[in-house]
């Protein structure tokens, strides 16, 4: 192991020069302001409608219950509503805002916003040419005529991958809340937020439900949409290593991503879906009780589901990184 830390240096040097984490904080440095105005926008719609957050919430329950008794309204559509009903009214009779506009509630609705797309998008950046990348150039042929053994190096990509996705996470936290903090102030930390909520078919069991202070609510949310960042990390790096073009590997994993956002939203009925990694990216709505993509999945269904994907993405990348013929 005396010669990894060295590889590890090499590589996460490599993808700093890449400037591709610079990107990435560019991209969030104008999409979080942008977001930003826009949910002052609607804390003032609704300040101008309503004349505190309760009759916000009483207005809330009732347009979902309105909507129930629609006939054009598809019966999963309806569930959900249903669900939303029973959580909005448990918030209304434990005196809790859920929503109250400060810097760290913006942080958590856009963090459980951008784990199932945005944030593997930017792992993407990152992952999607660790390997096809250097194929293209030729520095692999280069690496590989050295000294040190195949698993080693890829070893090395993996761990500078982890890091950069890491502070991806880190970054957007930070972000987040240093720009909204501008418009809603720097405050919430300790305001109470519900997690616990079980959802069973169209009705939410609340017998676990509890409050946490909102600190300890983030640092949840940022592990598990880290977990989902690692997966989808892990992912782009297997198929890095089978596709030799870094176009194709990158055009591949984001059609992937991309159907799984599509099947979460369309697929209700088809049980098999369940499997598919990117339909499982969602881990942070369970933390807030939303109801799952599809009928009897969990948090421990899913994390399951995405450990699985993970570990047979590194025995394939590990496997055929140290046996195919790459000088050639």
């Amino acid at each position: 192991m005396s010669n990894l830390l060295p590889l590890i240096q090499n590589e996460t040097l490599k993808i700093w020069k890449k400037k591709r984490f610079f990107v990435i904080l560019f991209i969030l440095a104008i999409l979080i302001p942008i977001f930003t105005y826009a949910q002052m926008r609607m804390a003032e719609n609704n300040k101008d409608k309503f004349t505190d957050w309760r009759s916000q919430l009483i207005q809330q329950i009732a347009d979902y219950q309105n909507a129930l008794t629609s006939d054009r309204i598809p019966e999963e559509w309806k569930q959900y509503r249903r669900i939303m009903v029973q959580q909005l009214t448990y918030y209304l009779e434990n005196d809790v805002d859920p929503s109250a506009p400060n810097a760290v509630t913006f942080t958590r609705g856009f963090m459980n916003n951008a784990v199932t797309l945005f944030i593997p998008l930017l792992v993407l950046a990152i992952g999607s040419d660790l390997i096809s990348g250097e194929r293209s150039s030729g520095t692999i042929k280069m690496l590989l005529t050295r000294p040190v053994r195949r698993w080693k190096i890829l070893l090395s990509k993996l761990v500078a991958l982890i890091f950069y996705i890491s502070l991806t996470i880190i970054s957007t936290l930070i972000l987040c809340y240093a720009i909204s903090g501008v418009f809603f102030g720097y405050g919430g930390w300790k305001l109470p937020v519900f997690t616990g909520f079980i959802i069973n078919g169209a009705e939410v069991d609340t017998s676990g439900v509890h409050a946490v202070p909102h600190w300890l609510y983030i640092l949840m949310q940022a592990g598990l949409a880290w977990f989902s960042a690692v997966i989808v990390g892990l992912l782009a790096m297997m198929v890095s290593v089978l596709v030799r073009s870094t176009a194709a590997s990158i055009v591949t994993m984001m059609a992937t991503i991309i159907a799984g956002t599509i099947l979460s939203n369309m697929a209700a009925a088809w049980d098999s879906a369940k499997y598919i990694f990117s339909v499982n990216l969602q881990l942070t709505s369970y933390l807030e009780g939303a109801p799952p993509p599809i009928e009897g999945m969990t948090m421990l269904f899913s994390v399951g589901v995405l450990a699985v994907w993970g570990l047979i993405a590194l025995i394939i990348s590990f496997g055929v990184f140290t046996k195919q013929d790459i000088l050639n």
